[in-house]
């Protein structure tokens, strides 16, 4: 075992029982380095303290500064975090990519509040993570032995915390519905670890928030539904299983008298045809 990885790992499961607040002679600074270098450690406890202390140090204290937040946010989306062994489908490398972009949505989060990131940055940031959630394949949800991966449910996270910032406008929010809709039609994975609830999330703020037109959002949903007319395969069935899945999570997520009876509609619309198991008349 790496004397730093098990020095860090001390330090953090002390901290886990102060609830990761830092004595006066501590620096959230100090701890960084080696943060960064075992994010995707194997064993899932000491992954989970990390991301522990990035949320309580980056989001819930802002201890750091926006020059130190936009530096940090530049290593968490290099070739050795986020897209670290990307397009690999088995092994341990979906740790790295999975609890990198956790701390993503925290920092995008951050600057929802209070905006820090250049222009350029944010124009970087939203090319990443579009480009990770479009080449990511690695889709376990939680695996034997080794904890959460998650992949879709943590990349749907950074991606609604992205969609809700102004700067992103309609044309991103599009890329983000095109590639939350690809993620359902994945080929491979039929989601059962909450992915869906997660992937909701994101067309509900779109909802709630009137970030996209109402019509653009029904023709989402009805292009979902679609997936019921495809020829019978199994990489339909996921396509359509996926789908059913998310729509019913958003036709729950809010009561119907909060939507638009057109929205209400194409939900219900969407679902009996979905649902190979709702008698049609």
């Amino acid at each position: 075992m790496s004397g730093r990885r098990e020095a860090l790992r001390s330090h953090l499961q002390r901290l886990e029982g102060e609830a990761f607040r830092l004595q006066e002679n501590e620096n959230c600074r100090d701890y960084l380095p080696e943060m960064l270098e075992y994010i995707g450690d194997p064993e899932s406890v000491f992954r989970e303290w990390i991301y522990a202390a990035f949320y309580t140090w980056l989001y819930q204290e802002d201890l750091l500064s926006p020059a130190e937040m936009r530096e940090l946010l530049a290593v968490l989306l290099d070739e050795r975090h986020l897209f670290y062994g990307i397009g690999e489908t088995t092994g341990e490398s979906v740790f790295t990519r999975t609890f990198s972009i956790l701390p993503v949505s925290l920092i995008i989060a951050r600057h929802r509040q209070t905006p820090f990131l250049l222009q350029e940055e944010f124009a970087g940031l939203q090319a990443a993570i579009l480009r990770y959630y479009r080449e990511e394949r690695d889709l376990r949800g939680y695996v034997d032995a080794l904890g959460w991966a998650h992949a879709a449910a943590h990349g749907a996270d950074a991606l609604d915390e992205l969609a809700r910032c102004p700067e992103s406008g309609e044309v991103f929010r599009r890329e983000v519905l095109k590639e939350v809709q690809r993620m359902l039609d994945n080929g491979s994975r039929i989601f059962n670890d909450e992915e869906d609830e997660r992937m909701a999330t994101v067309v509900d703020s779109m909802i709630r928030e009137s970030l996209l037109p109402e019509e653009e959002l029904l023709k989402w949903i009805a292009g979902l539904a679609a997936y019921a007319d495809r020829p019978r395969s199994r990489h339909q069935s996921i396509a359509r299983q996926n789908s059913k899945q998310l729509v019913w999570c958003l036709g729950f997520r809010r009561p119907p008298e909060s939507r638009s009876k057109a929205l209400n509609s194409a939900l219900q619309e969407a679902q009996n045809k979905l649902n190979r198991y709702i008698a049609q008349s």
